[in-house]
Parts: structure tokens; C-alpha cells; sequence
């Protein structure tokens, strides 16, 4: 007998037909022997629909009373499963995030876990039941319902995944995995059949969608294997883990996964995966003066004004040795943020101008085969250029090599690499069954 812990967003609880689907492959999972822990996002848009009605009630809604408004699509979905799976003769509780011992600070809208406590959820499972989690939610110090911000459900079921000590949590979406590239831009991506946990947190931190980032920091932090398949299909998914799987998982993972010792899988792919992002803007900070501590300052005025940053570069003009110019690029989000803490400091950092640009796309390519492998640099700067696309700014990590391009280009930028390190399919494996990915 495995523990299984399995995640449902949106688009798989999207309607009743989708809904009594995940029954019937929750009840099967339970009925083959394995103790099961299920985590369910909201029904189809309907945190979109929330918002969009409190919008028309207030533009100033109070963090508190919104996020107890966004967890009752949770609690709908949770609920719903739950009576579906007890239709099919199998018994299950629902539990909300707060039954289910999700304790977090008092960040509403962005709350984060500092404990879990799932006393209920083990005592049930224990008792041969299904428990349903509702998703994307906990309760707070003082008793809050609190919202765990974007991909929080992904980040509840590895969070309970860790605490229960569950043999695998399965993310399931509306793709048949983890692809190389996003198939919408890449037809002829293939699906990945294991992947490490390192190079899936490069992948979700720039920009791949399938997993959010918290939720793969998690599952490394507390080895949790994770398996991402589609809740639409029967087909394997992509297997993330540093270790194989558990053989009690054999038919529910993928063959590749089943490895019984590493050195079946002893040489590692060159390249895993692309991913991109449009989700970012560039700033420029022009004619900063060329001296120590000038630097540190303006990211110190930056990050006083809660902005994230990602890539910089720092040049020296030839002309005006005396002053260096300093490029970033940060969420969209938080662009006006960054522009106006900095137009405010301006006497003190003493620059000259500031430029901004949103028209930019970053391309990640990713893979544990960089270490030992020269010549990866090369042949992605060649691939860019043979499609014509320049190159803005460039980012390095041991394995993954980032650029900024402009964004009309971004597309053709993922084609013509994934074409030019061998990663592009003989046939089309990528089905989007959903139609958003997630």
C-alpha cells in the first residue's frame, strides 16, 4: 500500500462531467490498495468570478474579508468531489484548509506555511477514507482564513505531501507532463519522462507554468517525489525526483521512473527543457555615477519598495568612463513601483535618466548535462543568430543559460532552439485537453 497524494486544479473540477471523472480516478486509486489524500483547486473560473464581483462592489476590498470570499471556490469544489466520491461507494471527507492543520503568517493574498499540523487528514486515511483538502488556503495565528497566493494548491499538496510522508504527490493538469518547451509554441515538444528536481526549479523559475515555483521549492526542501500527468488521459506523466520511485507505484508512474538503481540513468540529458517568459520588463538606470556603494544603493531603494529582481547587467560606457549604466528586468507588475521609488531618490543616486521597456521575452534553456558538456553557449547564441534574433541581456546559472530578447521575437527564439538542440519530436505528443495548461 502507497500513500498518494493528489492535486486537481481548475480545469480538471471544471464542471460536473469533469468533476465525477476525478472520482471515478480517485475511487479507482483507492480501490487498488493505496491510501489516497486528494487536494482540489476552484471550479473552472470561478476565483475569476469572485473577483469580478467584488470588483463591482469595491476597488478597495480589505485583504482580509477577499481572501475569506476566494476560498470558498475551494471549499465548493472540495465539497462537490467529496459527495462524488461517496457516490461511487467509496468514503471521503472534505476538510478546508484550516481543518486540515494548514498553519501560515497573516500575508492575506500571499500567505506563506510555517506549519502543518494534519492530524485529521492522517486519523481519516488511517480510517481507510479518502480526505479532500480544499486548496490554496490555511488559517493564520489568530484564526484568519488566509489565501496562499498564486499556484497555492500546488503548494498545499506538496505541504501535505511532506507532512504525511506520502510516496508521491500527482499533479494533475490538463498537459501529459512536463514538456521540453511549451507546446503551444512548440508542436513537436516531447513530454520528459523523469526529471531532477534541480533543473524543474530552474524551469518553473523562469517561466515554465506547470508547476509553480513554491510548490517545487517545497518538494525539494522535503524530497517529496512529484508526478505531473493529466487528469483528461491515462497516459504517464513526467516523473521529478533525485531518486527513483517506490516499486508499489509500478502502473501509476512513469516505467523510466521505476529504475532500480541510479545507474540505469547515468547519463543525463545535455538539454531538459526551454522555458520562457513574457511576464517581465526591463529597466535601465543611465548615467549612474561610476563609484562604490552607488550600486547597492539603487537596489537597496528597489527592494525597499518590495520589487523582485531577476537579471542585471552593469556596463561602463567608453565615452564617460566617470559614469556605468545599470539594466534590470523585474515582474511587470512591479515596473511602476521600481520606476517611482527610483524617480523619488534621484538627488541622492544622481543618475541621469531612466529608460523602461515591457517589450522584452526571456528564453531559459535548461540541463544538468552543462556542467560536464562545452559548447552549450555556443550553440544557443549560434541558433539565435542563424533565426535572426538578438540578444539583450544574458543570465547564467551551473545549469541554465537565460536570455532577453525582444518579444516579438520570443516565439521564433524557443523554435529555433529547441530545434537546434535535438529536443524536437518525431511525432506530436503535446495535447493541451483542457485548454490552459494548468
Amino acid at each position: 500500500m502507497a500513500l498518494i497524494v493528489q492535486k486537481y486544479g481548475g480545469s480538471s473540477v471544471a464542471d460536473v462531467e469533469a468533476m465525477k471523472r476525478v472520482a471515478r480516478r480517485v475511487a479507482d486509486t483507492r480501490n487498488a490498495g493505496h491510501q489516497v489524500v486528494v487536494v482540489v483547486s476552484a471550479m473552472g473560473d470561478t476565483t475569476d468570478d469572485l473577483l469580478d464581483t467584488a470588483g463591482q462592489i469595491t476597488t478597495h476590498a480589505p485583504e482580509r474579508e477577499m481572501d475569506i470570499l476566494l476560498t470558498a471556490g475551494e471549499r465548493i469544489s472540495m465539497s462537490l468531489l467529496s459527495m462524488a466520491v461517496n457516490e461511487l461507494g467509496v468514503p471521503a471527507q472534505a476538510y478546508t484548509g484550516a481543518q486540515a492543520g494548514i498553519r501560515t503568517d497573516s500575508h492575506f493574498g500571499r500567505a506563506q506555511i510555517i506549519g502543518m499540523v494534519p492530524e485529521r487528514i492522517a486519523r481519516a486515511i488511517r480510517e481507510g477514507q479518502v480526505a479532500i483538502v480544499a486548496g490554496f488556503q490555511g488559517i493564520s495565528k489568530d484564526e484568519d482564513v488566509t489565501t496562499l497566493g498564486r499556484g497555492g494548491s500546488d503548494t498545499t499538496a506538496v505541504a501535505l505531501a511532506a507532512a504525511l510522508h506520502a510516496d508521491v504527490c500527482e499533479i494533475y493538469t490538463d498537459v501529459d507532463g512536463l514538456f521540453s518547451a511549451d507546446p503551444r509554441i512548440v508542436p513537436r515538444a516531447h513530454r520528459l519522462r523523469t526529471i531532477s528536481q534541480e533543473e524543474t526549479l530552474e524551469l518553473a523559475a523562469h517561466g515554465a507554468k506547470i508547476l509553480h515555483l513554491r510548490a517545487v521549492e517545497f518538494a525539494r526542501r522535503y524530497d517529496v517525489p512529484l508526478h505531473v500527468r493529466s487528469s483528461f488521459s491515462e497516459k504517464e506523466g513526467t516523473w521529478i525526483s533525485n531518486r527513483p520511485a517506490n516499486p508499489e507505484l509500478a502502473g501509476l508512474v512513469p516505467e523510466a521512473a521505476l529504475a532500480h538503481n541510479q545507474e540505469e540513468l547515468v547519463e543525463e540529458p545535455l538539454i531538459s527543457g526551454i522555458a520562457h517568459d513574457r511576464s517581465q520588463d526591463k529597466i535601465t538606470v543611465r548615467g549612474v555615477p561610476n563609484e562604490p556603494g552607488k550600486a547597492a544603493r539603487i537596489f537597496e531603494v528597489v527592494a525597499e519598495a518590495g520589487v523582485n529582481i531577476d537579471m542585471i547587467v552593469q556596463n561602463i560606457p567608453v565615452a564617460d568612463q566617470t559614469r556605468a549604466n545599470l539594466t534590470f528586468t523585474l515582474p511587470e507588475g512591479d515596473a511602476q513601483r521600481a520606476l517611482d521609488a527610483l524617480e523619488a531618490a534621484r538627488g541622492e543616486l544622481a543618475f541621469q535618466e531612466l529608460r523602461y521597456n515591457p517589450d522584452i521575452g526571456k528564453l531559459s534553456l535548461v540541463g544538468a548535462g552543462m556542467r560536464t558538456n562545452p559548447g552549450v553557449s555556443a550553440k544557443l547564441f549560434g541558433a539565435l543568430s542563424e533565426a535572426g534574433i538578438n540578444i539583450d541581456l544574458i543570465s547564467t546559472s551551473e545549469i541554465r543559460i537565460s536570455v532577453v530578447t525582444r518579444l516579438e521575437d520570443l516565439d521564433r527564439a524557443v523554435q529555433a532552439v529547441h530545434t537546434a538542440f535535438g529536443l524536437d519530436s518525431t511525432e506530436s505528443e503535446a495535447v493541451v485537453y483542457g485548454g490552459t495548461g494548468r
